[in-house]
């Protein structure tokens, strides 16, 4: 077996109890506030993969000051007084990292550039261009079809009032994280609701936010000089991370997994209502806040799922922002439940690491799964096991790859899945975890 491969062996069993590692969309968005915050901050439980490890690369080029220890991380910020880096900043592997960065580089007087891998500079990217530039910076596309690397040369920004085209709350936290820098207030009006981490984290570090239903209003901050640090704080265990082990457990009869200290933010756990309407039995038991953090914090606490036989269901509509990354599980789940899923209004699943629809696709046809794909997500027909014997490519996508294993796990043989290194971007201890919670 090489690095970049892995054979998954059907389980024996599916059971035990785990923490699983920091949120990535937590660790992003901390390590970008606190670079742009006055003052000394400290987060625990930061999630060390390697997109992390590109933002926080990032800042320090940005001249915040950063001092990792493990899990434990301390940084100074700036105060919003961002310095123009030595070289290009590279974020990797993560679109997180560079489309709310290029919100804070939006308000800079100076001009920067940003790039990825490969991946990553395929990834639309016009979709930060137009509202930036509404604000007063200049936005240059530098890849082909509108991708990156991108330029950014900021400053003079001025609020907008802007009704997102797409729910995205990576394009939304991009125009907050700009409005910190703007005159007036900033407007950003969501189609549907998406996670709100960074209102969370803006409320954290003193941003005068307020939001209404589908309207966030926020109010510059003349550079962030207005903010606070972030003081000491600790990310939960990332509920993604987790969605693989409570969907293994979900789709084995009779298996129970539980999930430690992982984030319980309402609009991150649409999965669990999923699974719960597919029949598993569903428990959550919200653990107890830390003392003296505010209550806009991040809830946290236990999540336990057993598996029960699953029925098929619809997914769609207003619930799908808030299952975008779990989508490829909740494929999995409806090729082991009895009937006909449909997965809808997905076509953001077109434009991530790679095109998941298609991939998802390939996968459970490699595992004798029937589907058939349709230009915003997918209909699954259910079989009694998938079929041993799979070689599956995860092209280059780290979910895609961690969601084969999760079939591999309820296959009637072994199976193969190419393209594994990409598991490091977001889960560096997925194989430990997998092997503590089943038969190797």
């Amino acid at each position: 077996m090489s690095e970049d491969s892995a054979t998954v062996h059907p389980a024996r069993r599916i059971g035990g109890t785990l923490s699983v590692p920091g949120d990535k969309s937590i660790s992003h968005r901390l390590a970008l506030l606190c670079a742009a915050a006055p003052g000394a901050s400290v987060i625990h439980g930061f999630l060390t993969s390697e997109d992390c490890l590109h933002t926080l690369a990032a800042v320090a080029s940005l001249g915040a000051r950063v001092r990792r220890e493990g899990d434990r991380i301390e940084i100074a910020g700036t105060g919003g007084q961002l310095c123009a880096p030595p070289d290009v900043l590279d974020l990797g592997n993560s679109g997180t990292g560079l489309r709310l960065l290029s919100g804070l580089l939006a308000g800079q007087n100076f001009t920067s550039g940003l790039t990825g891998d490969a991946s990553l500079r395929s990834r639309p990217m016009r979709r930060i261009k137009e509202p930036l530039e509404m604000m007063g910076a200049r936005v240059e596309l530098l890849g082909e079809n509108g991708c990156a690397p991108l330029r950014i040369t900021g400053g003079g920004l001025r609020g907008i009032d802007y009704t997102l085209p797409v729910a995205s709350a990576q394009v939304k936290s991009c125009v907050l994280l700009a409005g910190l820098f703007a005159e007036g207030e900033t407007v950003v009006r969501e189609p549907r609701p998406t996670r709100d981490h960074t209102e969370r984290l803006l409320r954290a570090v003193g941003a005068e936010i307020k939001v209404d239903g589908p309207d966030i209003r926020l109010r510059g901050a003349r550079g962030a000089r207005n903010l606070r640090s972030a003081g000491e704080r600790t990310v939960p265990g990332d509920f993604s991370s987790a969605a693989f082990w409570l969907t293994a457990a979900a789709c084995r009869e009779g298996a129970r997994v539980t999930v430690r200290g992982v984030g319980l933010n309402p609009r991150r756990t649409a999965l669990l209502d999923v699974l719960k309407r597919m029949g598993a039995l569903v428990e959550t038991q919200a653990g107890e806040p830390e003392e003296g953090t505010d209550p806009a914090w991040e809830p946290a606490g236990a999540v336990t799922v057993e598996g029960r036989p699953l029925k098929a269901t619809e997914i769609g509509g207003d619930e799908i922002p808030n299952l975008i990354d779990e989508l490829p599980l909740v494929a999995v789940a409806a090729a082991l439940a009895e009937g006909r899923t449909t997965i809808r209004d997905a076509a953001e699943l077109r434009v991530k690491e790679s095109d998941r629809i298609a991939a998802m696709a390939a996968i459970l046809t490699a595992f004798g799964v029937p589907v058939r794909e349709a230009p915003d997500g997918m209909i699954v027909e259910g079989v009694p096991r998938p079929r041993g014997g799979a070689a599956v490519d995860s092209r280059g996508d780290h979910r895609m790859a961690m969601a084969a294993a999760i079939l591999g796990l309820m296959a009637d043989g072994p199976s193969r899945i190419n393209g594994t290194a990409c598991i490091a971007t977001s889960y560096p201890s997925f194989w430990e975890d997998m092997n503590r919670l089943s038969a190797k």
